[in-house]
């Protein structure tokens, strides 16, 4: 691989970390911004932001070791699934549940499914 898909990798590995920690200590900021789309049938609600906060916070975190980056590939897919319903609700809803737009209640469907793919490219180790 040339140098220039190290780099692009590099900085997709730094943002994703800082996102995902920065996300998920937003989940213990606000905590009520994520519970309005946690699906109606679902219980523990509070607690559900708060696991997948620390989850967030975990994995984003263990972006950062090169030793790490296979689990932390593999633990962001399976909770960006975990959460898919999430984003199901508020699309649904057509963007009520946040008090958001239908355009973007229905965006964030195949935009989860570029952080997926994002996700198993770092699982892959160059």
């Amino acid at each position: 691989m040339n140098s220039f898909y190290y780099k692009i990798k590099s900085f997709s590995i730094f943002a994703m970390a800082i996102f995902y920690i920065v996300v998920g200590a937003h989940h213990f900021v606000d905590p009520d911004w994520y519970i309005q789309i946690v699906p109606p049938p679902f219980p523990y609600k509070t607690g559900i932001v708060y696991f997948t906060g620390i989850a967030e916070i975990i994995l984003g975190s263990l972006l950062f070791f090169k030793t790490k980056r296979i689990l932390a590939g593999w633990g962001l897919i399976i909770l960006l699934i975990a959460v898919y319903p999430a984003n199901i609700y508020l699309a649904l809803t057509n963007g009520q549940a946040m008090n958001t737009t239908p355009f973007i209640a229905w965006s964030r469907l195949p935009i989860q499914f570029v952080f997926i793919a994002l996700a198993y490219w770092h699982t892959k180790i160059d």
